[in-house]
């Protein structure tokens, strides 16, 4: 196995200490590695030893293998191609960390939204208005807005051809944030 393998295990580690609802300190208390080494790993800054990853999926109730698996399952290249005409289309596919869509053409569901997890919204060409926590915003080609999670809003593309990224971290994603982790 290469570095970079050895490396990308720190997201299978968090996920799987995330999904048992234990903190690093947990961890380390079950492992007898310190805290600091555990974030580490799980933020793919320091290489775990053979030994040292046995010790961790001992205490994340599981084994090396399974977690060297559940970081290759995470490695994922995919193109989506582009899409003719007006709509709505994934621009990632899956169930991956993100979810994004592209909305082409003059889109207005009339619809208000509130999502658990921060979104962007990125204008790719031509215009359009969101309102957003009472206020109304005018948005054009270019333009980006952050809307952080449990934000009300609403939006309509106002002109013909109007493109709009929108990028959000996925609803099954649970990323708020938890001092004790």
């Amino acid at each position: 196995m290469d570095d970079k393998e050895a490396l990308r295990v720190g997201a299978a580690v968090r996920r799987r200490r995330r999904s048992l609802g234990l903190t690093l300190a947990a961890v380390a208390g079950r492992s007898g590695l310190s805290v600091p080494f555990l974030s580490q790993i799980e933020n793919e800054r320091a290489r775990p030893s053979t030994r040292s990853l046995e010790r961790v999926a001992d205490a994340l109730e599981t084994t090396p293998a399974q977690l060297h698996a559940a970081a290759d399952s995470a490695r994922t290249v995919d193109v989506v191609r582009a899409a003719p005409g007006p709509g709505v289309r994934r621009v990632v596919r899956g169930g991956h960390q993100l979810n994004a869509k592209e909305f082409t053409g003059e889109q207005d569901t009339g619809r208000e939204y509130q999502h658990r997890n921060d979104e962007v919204m990125y204008i790719a060409d031509g215009a359009a208005e969101v309102e957003a926590e009472g206020r109304a915003y005018r948005l054009e080609r270019g333009d980006t807005l952050y809307l952080s999670g449990g934000v009300r809003h609403r939006w309509r593309a106002t002109e013909p051809g109007t493109r709009i990224l929108v990028v959000a971290v996925a609803e099954h994603i649970d990323a708020t944030i938890d001092p004790r982790r």
